[in-house]
């Protein structure tokens, strides 16, 4: 009996070693990443656009812009930077890309938070071609990355995260025409 004891924990043992071993895993590639995972669920993050067109901007070819920032988790999101293409029936009309003061743009739980002015944004197709868009009062985000950091506290600490190729459609845009 001792002997057949003594078996079972050397056998047992070898199991316990070998299932402790590391195996090569699948390559990442083929996984989900998060931003998949979003695009896949529907869950925009971008509430509204606001885009402001200036008399300059006929020249310069460059606009502001602020959006709103839904978080739909139950705990704090933290943006560091985004970067943005936004366009309608695949076609790009502005692109920028952003990074916000330290601590980053904090949103809350299952809150909103808008980003504040965004500069600088330009208008590949120029400002006249892009007027044209304004009465859809839509914009489509085909490519947007960005880095933020999930369970920040006041935007302090949290688990970064790069979130690249986030895909938004018909997101509500509203354009103020600054003519002074």
């Amino acid at each position: 009996m001792t002997r057949l004891g003594a078996f079972f924990a050397v056998v047992g043992s070898l199991l316990a070693s070998v299932s402790a071993t590391p195996v090569e895993m699948e390559s990442r590639g083929s996984l989900l990443n998060i931003a998949e995972i979003i695009n896949a669920l529907g869950i925009g993050l971008v509430k509204d656009i606001n885009a402001f067109i200036t008399l300059a901007s006929l020249e310069t070819n460059l606009i502001s812009v602020n959006f709103d920032v839904k978080n739909p988790l139950p705990f704090e999101l933290t943006l560091d930077s985004v970067s943005a293409v936004a366009g309608l029936n695949g076609t790009i009309f502005a692109t920028f890309n952003h990074t916000f003061a330290k601590p980053g743009l904090v949103v809350p739980p299952l809150g909103t938070k808008n980003s504040g002015t965004i500069d600088n944004v330009f208008l590949p197709q120029g400002a006249l071609a892009s007027l044209d868009i304004i009465p859809f009062g839509i914009l489509d985000l085909p490519n947007t990355d960005a880095k933020v950091r999930a369970l920040t506290i006041n935007g302090a600490l949290g688990i970064p995260i790069d979130l690249n190729g986030l895909e938004q459609k018909s997101v509500p845009t509203n354009y103020t025409l600054v003519l002074d």
